[in-house]
Order: structure tokens, then C-alpha cells, then sequence
């Protein structure tokens, strides 16, 4: 036992070992100087000189910055954001770091290349110095694939994994250069402007405008004005020429939201621009000739409106050429963390902070039914981002509606306060916190984990939890 114990600890042994990790590790000191190097950095950056004195993490790295600086590594204007300085920094200091991904510019020969870099530091000391040892894991070919994942996940705008979306992404490519009419189909808050927007963008029409206009949301008179335009003295109050939706959009989209609700004296006027391409103006007898591309939505089953005589049976022949269909949320919960991800990235780029969402109240989205789609799915983010205060969204913070609809359906009641909706062991915060805001909250805080706990609205065990997690 002794003997083997003896062998482990030799030179030799722990030289190995140190070069036996898998990724690029250095020991820096206070000075930032890189006192040794593993066989793994070398192969994946580029080998040193053999010696390392007065060498810096910017020369070993073949950093751009430190290449197009005189003074060398940590003298750009850049260097002041780098997080492999940082971190180094913060473990002199005596706080560990853990998983912050930069991307940095390093030079490669005559060539320069983007990688993008997972930081880990932790502070150790030798003979009196303090000093830190960085891992570097180049994860640039697994960022890679992760964005080819995201964006097989959304397209035009459109969020979505399951099988019946991907499906609708694929019809949107195949009707985007065809010049006909098509029905979109889909329950309200399912995004079919949204659809409509991406079936026009992915065309030869894209250059032209998308004209979109509510049937339901105006009066004959109004509505016929605004689809066809008007001439002076028209009507009261039309005291000028005015150009209608189809004019407006010659050469491009026109968008029918709702068109099951549309008048059936407008549906003829539809149906004849439809065969002739021309139109005449409210109150005027010349007629207009336009290329317009015709897009048509409804929440409802059109062809039991023309069954129950309220829609005309040769238009819903006209409009429904190509039909699409949008599924509901209900029917597609795997693309509820997409959904939520989104909302809270774009509530993000507007100024709200945000830690995630808890899985607990995860859960309870991928467990409500969604009568409003998306379109509720998005009030209610909204709703929980104001009640957290870029915290972490937790059920409490959840509007009453949505707690209300559990207490009926389910008998289940949403607790008033977080102490009574405790985080079960087997939880990691990872899915609540970001390893972006934790490192912003470090940075911020010159990496005092306490006071970014409170800057970033947990506790401080929540934020400890998470950083063990990511080691």
C-alpha cells in the first residue's frame, strides 16, 4: 500500500496524469505568465516555445490581440473583455469559475480562425505563490452542430421541433415560388400571419410588399374601402383619393386574416378580382388592374362554413388551392421549451433580464392546454417576467388564469409564496440559470459569488448548487 501510494505521488506519475487531460490545460500566475502547459493545448493550439518564461495566455494561444498589439497579450482595448484573462484573474484571487464559453480570433499561420472556448479556473498554491490552472475545451464544432440544431428548429421566425412542424416548414419551401392562392388553417394564437409572412419572405416575391389585413376586425363599408380604396366624395368623410389593400400591394402578398368573417357581398367583389386580376375603387368606375399574390387564413373549418351557407362555395374553391395547416400547441408540448427559450431570449435583447424558467413551472406550461397557442404562451411569459424581476420564473409568478385553470381542472392549487413550492433535491439549477448571466453577475461583482447571488435574485446556495453542477 505504501509503495503504491509512493508511486502516485512521484514526478513521473503526475506528469502523465497532467498530460493525460483530455483538454488544454495552463498554470498561470499573478503576473498572467504561463508556467506550464499540457500535451493537450498543445495540440489543439499550436506548440510553444520550450520554454515559458515571461510567455503570457495570449502568446500560447496565438491570441489576434496579443499578435496585432506591440505590447503583447493584455494591452488591446479588447483584452479588457477577455474572458481567458478573467478568469485566470479571478482564481489568483481564490474563486473558482466554471464552464464560461467565450469565442475568441487566434492566429493560425498566415490564417485566422473563430473558435469558440469553454473556461474552467480554479486556484491552487504552490510553495508560497499563488497561482491558477485554466481548462480550455474548444467546443467550436459542438456549437457548430448546435447551431445547425437550432436553426433545423426554427424557420422564418417559425419555432419548432415536432414532426408535424417540420412538415409545414417543408411545405412552406415548396408553395413559396408558386403563384397561387393559399389557406392557412389554424386555431387563433397559432401564428398564421406569422406563416403567411415566411410563405411570401422565402419567395420570389420577397422584394415586394406583404399587405395583411383583418376581415374581422372592421365593417362592410370600412373593409370593402380598405380592400378596394376609394375615390373623393365617395361617402362622408372620404375627402380624398385613397389607395386600397390590393393596390398597395401590386407586385407583392395580400394577407386575408379571418376571411371566413368577410361579408358575403365582399366575397363576390374577392372572387372577381381573383379571376380577373381588376377591381374599381369605392365610388369610381374605372377599373384597376393588379398582380397580387392571395393569402387567406381562418380559425375556422371553412368548408363547414360554405356547408352552413355562410361562406361562397366557388370562392373557398379560389382560396383553398394549397392548403396549410398549423397544429396547435397542445397537440406539439416538445416545442414548448423552444417557445419559452425564445420569448425569454427576445424579452432579453429588449432590456428584461431573466434567470430561465423553473422546472417546476416548466412542467406546469407542458401540462396546460394552451387555448390561446403561442400567442398565450406568450402573454404568460410576459406576465411571469414582470412578477420575477429577473429572477428566476417560478410558479408563483404565474398569472391567476393560469393558476386558476389547475384549481379547476386539476384540484391542484399554485402555491402564494416559493417556500411553498420547494425545489426537490434531484433539481439542477442549470435549467434555471444561464452560464452567461452567472459569468456577467461575476464579472460584475469581481467575482464575489455572494453579491452576485442577490445581483442575479437567488440565494446563495441556488447559485453555489449550480456552479457544482457545472464542474
Amino acid at each position: 500500500m505504501t509503495e503504491a501510494h509512493t508511486d502516485i505521488q512521484s514526478l513521473e506519475f503526475l506528469q502523465r496524469l497532467f498530460n493525460a487531460i483530455p483538454c488544454g490545460v495552463m498554470v498561470m500566475n499573478a503576473k498572467r505568465q504561463v508556467r506550464m502547459v499540457n500535451n493537450a493545448l498543445k495540440a489543439s493550439f499550436g506548440d510553444t516555445a520550450a520554454s515559458l518564461r515571461d510567455w503570457l495566455g495570449g502568446d500560447i494561444l496565438h491570441c489576434i490581440n496579443a499578435a496585432n498589439t506591440p505590447a503583447g497579450c493584455g494591452h488591446a482595448a479588447e483584452c479588457s473583455h477577455c474572458k481567458v484573462k478573467q478568469s485566470a484573474e479571478n482564481a489568483i484571487l481564490g474563486n473558482a469559475v466554471s464552464r464560461v464559453q467565450t469565442e475568441v480570433v487566434l492566429c493560425e499561420g498566415e490564417k485566422t480562425r473563430e473558435r469558440q472556448l469553454m473556461i474552467s479556473a480554479a486556484p491552487f498554491e504552490y510553495e508560497g505563490e499563488k497561482l491558477a490552472i485554466v481548462l480550455l475545451e474548444d467546443i467550436s464544432e459542438l456549437t457548430a452542430l448546435r447551431s445547425r440544431l437550432k436553426e433545423q428548429h426554427c424557420f422564418a421566425g417559425i419555432i419548432g421541433k415536432d414532426g408535424r412542424m417540420q412538415e409545414l416548414f417543408e411545405t412552406i419551401r415548396e408553395v413559396a415560388d408558386i403563384n397561387v392562392p393559399i389557406h392557412i388553417y389554424g386555431k387563433s394564437g397559432t401564428g398564421k400571419e406569422l406563416v403567411a409572412s415566411a410563405i411570401h419572405n422565402e419567395g420570389v416575391r420577397a422584394g415586394m410588399p406583404f399587405v395583411p389585413v383583418n376581415c374581422a376586425a372592421l365593417p362592410e363599408g370600412v373593409l370593402e374601402s380598405e380592400l378596394f380604396g376609394h375615390v373623393r366624395g365617395a361617402f362622408t368623410g372620404a375627402i380624398r383619393d385613397k389607395r386600397g389593400r390590393f393596390e398597395l400591394a401590386d407586385g407583392g402578398t395580400l394577407f386575408l386574416d379571418e376571411v371566413a368573417e368577410m361579408p358575403k357581398v365582399l366575397q363576390a367583389k374577392l372572387l372577381r378580382v381573383l379571376q380577373e386580376g381588376r377591381f374599381e375603387r369605392v365610388g369610381d368606375e374605372k377599373s384597376i388592374s393588379v398582380d397580387v399574390r392571395i393569402i387567406s387564413a381562418t380559425n375556422k373549418d371553412l368548408k363547414e362554413e360554405v356547408d352552413k351557407g355562410e361562406f361562397r362555395e366557388d370562392l373557398y374553391y379560389r382560396l383553398n388551392v394549397v392548403p396549410v395547416e398549423i397544429p396547435p400547441l397542445c397537440e406539439r408540448p416538445g416545442d414548448i421549451p423552444l417557445l419559452v427559450e425564445h420569448f425569454l431570449k427576445r424579452a432579453k435583447e429588449n432590456g428584461q433580464i431573466s434567470l430561465g424558467v423553473s422546472t417546476e413551472a416548466m412542467s406546469l406550461f407542458i401540462e396546460y392546454p394552451w387555448p390561446g397557442n403561442v400567442r398565450e404562451l406568450q402573454s404568460v411569459i410576459q406576465f411571469a417576467l414582470i412578477k420575477a424581476k429577473g429572477g428566476i420564473i417560478e410558479p408563483v409568478h404565474l398569472s391567476p388564469q393560469f393558476k386558476s385553470w389547475f384549481e379547476t381542472n386539476t384540484g391542484r392549487t399554485i402555491p402564494s409564496r416559493p417556500s411553498q413550492f420547494p425545489e426537490p433535491p434531484s433539481m439542477k439549477p442549470a435549467q434555471s440559470l444561464t452560464p452567461d448571466n452567472i459569468d456577467a453577475a461575476l464579472e460584475q461583482t469581481g467575482g464575489n459569488k455572494a453579491r452576485a447571488a442577490k445581483l442575479l435574485g437567488v440565494g446563495r446556495a441556488t447559485l453555489y448548487r449550480y456552479l457544482d453542477t457545472q464542474k
